[in-house]
């Protein structure tokens, strides 16, 4: 019997425990958020998300609900933050206008909610926080720093005349530079892309413009004349994004997070990526779009750089059901970033530094993580892994309470087991962390309309691109890459699946690493002394399958050391859109290849079958 009452006493307090924890909705109006007031919101957003965080207890969940409405945000009263980015330049401190940071359980609901940003700032950032979702909103900033211009007039004798877009705001400087300026920023532009007027896409074999924006002058009412620019390309009716190569800040900052959903979110535009994730674990997009505003937004544009970005991840990446066009980079990259061995302390005691200007600062990794070394020159791996047994910033910010990761370029790490005695300073050799490499979901996207190339993928885990449009992506469409000598981006891809996309006229400019449509292509300095190829590493590691390529040039594949290529089922249909111009004449470009199957391959024009292909090599 006394037994029976204590089980039936557990079980009573067992019930009550989940009546401790509450689930909160919020109304941001309640908390002084109010729409379309076209005052600064900055500061009451986060007096608002700072509430939150206070009343919140373990086990409770918390709404935070938007009324649809535009919500503007200045730098001004925004918060300030030192947040070091990767991929990006690191001013510090960030205005943030919406810092949303340690949390749990949380739903930022925007219910349709038009969050417009000013000057130079953070929109959002999601820091140090845990089963959070947001949802329904989208981004844009009131005045881009890319500065769009529709040419009037082209001409070999006087040049190109232009007229700049309504919301662009301009001035000649006295030796008459064209100066395009916003809240806390201005720029003499020096590089554009251009876009076919009616179609927007990039226009073709233009690449990277140099446009010589002098001398310029007011030849009628908001119309002006650049005698030195010079491009029978650029025919009138011509839009071109003016634009320059800084990148301060993504549109959304994501680190140090844990099972994230964003959902139904536009990104308009950004001076940086549209997303950056960072040190974060099992992100789900969906919906999530880097877009124009429709068919009938004036912009041709959308972000500086990538419109999503997923740096040192772990878990699963899923992006499904997004739009992404007009952006000055991918539609999404996956890597991690090699550290460069600076010094052998001893057999066990390697330091690394981040090398790349716009990648160091945050954690690279942690006691417990697997890692392996890579020969820069040859990208060659070690045989083996190794473990980390410790792992020291040498260069940090202090912070108040310790010493902190922040601002670190160069960690000293401790392995678990010795070093080969081959690795140091004197070599050249990166460090991969394998524990902080995520499994990508890649599927029924559009990408379309953007500058470079499609998507890019750096990871070892399973990556699978399936029921995608890529139209006209201007670079090749997809890339597998690997670098450990400029932007140091890990690593070699083991499982790949690349299955029922359809690709459009990719290719219609040159960038790097645009060999072909599908382009395999790790950074390899010395490709001759390579003795191990870098992806694959099995048979049929790298599917290529059931494919549509609608294309007017030759390169559909490039791969570069690989072992383990299956290409098969895939339609090829050849158009007359543009005029062939690669340097790539061959429509299967292999170099230092092994294990590659070119099977069931069909050419089409007109609808009938021009030509079969099998090749097994």
């Amino acid at each position: 019997m006394t037994k029976t009452i204590h089980l039936f006493l557990m079980a009573l307090v067992c019930s009550a425990l989940p009546a401790l924890a509450e689930n909160k909705v919020y109304k941001a109006a309640e908390l002084g958020l109010t729409p379309n007031t076209g005052k600064s919101q900055s500061a009451l957003m986060q007096k608002a998300i700072d509430a939150i965080r206070t009343e919140m207890k373990k086990g409770d969940k918390a709404v935070l609900v938007l009324e649809k409405g535009r919500y503007d945000f200045h730098p001004a009263d925004a918060a300030s933050r030192n947040y070091y980015v990767s991929n990006h330049d690191q001013p510090q401190p960030r205005p943030v206008g919406i810092p949303l940071e340690d949390l749990h359980d949380f739903v930022l609901d925007g219910q349709g909610a038009e969050l417009v940003f000013h000057g130079r700032m953070m929109p959002m950032s999601l820091v140090r926080s845990e089963n959070c979702t947001l949802k329904d909103f989208s981004i844009d900033f009131a005045n881009p720093q890319i500065s769009q211009i529709t040419v009037v007039e082209s001409s070999a004798e006087n040049g190109i005349t232009f007229r700049p877009a309504p919301w662009v705001k301009y001035r000649i400087s006295d030796n008459g530079d064209f100066i395009t300026y916003g809240e806390g920023w201005a720029f003499r532009h020096q590089y554009a892309i251009a876009f076919e007027g009616d179609t927007r896409h990039i226009v073709y074999n233009t690449a990277d413009l140099y446009c010589p924006i002098a001398n310029v002058k007011e030849v009628g009412e908001g119309i002006l004349n650049a005698p030195g620019w010079k491009d029978s390309r650029l025919k009138p009716g011509t839009v071109l994004a003016l634009r320059s190569w800084e990148r301060p800040s993504p549109g959304l900052f994501v680190t140090h997070c844990k099972d994230t959903k964003l959902h139904n979110i536009k990104m308009h535009y950004a001076e940086g990526m549209g997303l950056l994730a960072q040190m974060s674990e099992n992100i789900d997009l969906d919906g999530f779009s880097v877009c124009l505003k429709g068919d009938g937004d004036a912009r041709y544009f959308t972000t500086q750089a990538d419109a999503t970005h997923f740096s040192g991840c772990k878990g699963k990446i899923t992006s499904v059901n997004a739009l992404y066009e007009g952006m000055m980079d991918d539609a999404i990259n996956v890597h991690g970033t090699y550290l460069k061995v600076v010094k052998r302390v001893d057999d066990y005691t390697l330091e690394g530094r981040y090398m790349h200007s716009q990648a160091y600062g945050f954690d690279w990794g942690y006691k417990g993580d697997k890692v392996q070394f890579v020969r820069s020159a040859t990208m060659e791996l070690l045989d083996g892994e190794n473990e980390v047994l410790d792992i020291t910033p040498l260069d940090a910010v202090v912070k108040e309470q310790g010493i902190g990761m922040d601002g670190a370029k160069t960690f000293r790490i401790r392995f678990k087991k010795p070093v080969p005695d081959e690795i140091s300073e004197k070599a050249g050799y990166g460090i991969e962390n394998l524990t902080w490499t995520p499994e990508v979901y890649f599927a029924n996207n559009t990408i379309r309309n953007n500058r470079a190339r499609g998507t890019l993928f750096s990871t070892p885990k399973k990556v699978l691109v399936e029921n995608n449009l890529f139209d006209h992506t201007s670079g090749c469409a997809i890339l597998l890459c690997g670098d450990c000598n400029g932007w140091f981006e890990t690593g070699a891809c083991r499982d790949v699946t690349i299955r029922k996309n359809r690709f459009i006229n990719a290719l219609t400019s040159q960038f790097q690493f645009t060999n072909a449509v599908i382009s395999i292509y790790p950074e390899i300095p010395n490709l001759d002394g390579q003795k191990k190829l870098f992806h694959g590493g099995k048979k049929t590691a790298v599917r290529i399958e059931n494919n549509v390529f609608e294309t007017f040039d030759a390169p559909i594949l490039y791969a570069k050391s690989i072992d383990g290529l299956l290409y098969r089922n895939n339609k090829v249909v050849k158009n007359t859109d543009y005029k062939p111009f690669h340097w790539n004449k061959d429509q299967f470009l292999l170099q230092r290849v092994n294990n590659v199957e070119i099977e069931d391959l069909f050419f089409y024009r007109g609808g009938n079958i021009i030509k079969e292909v099998k090749l097994n090599k």
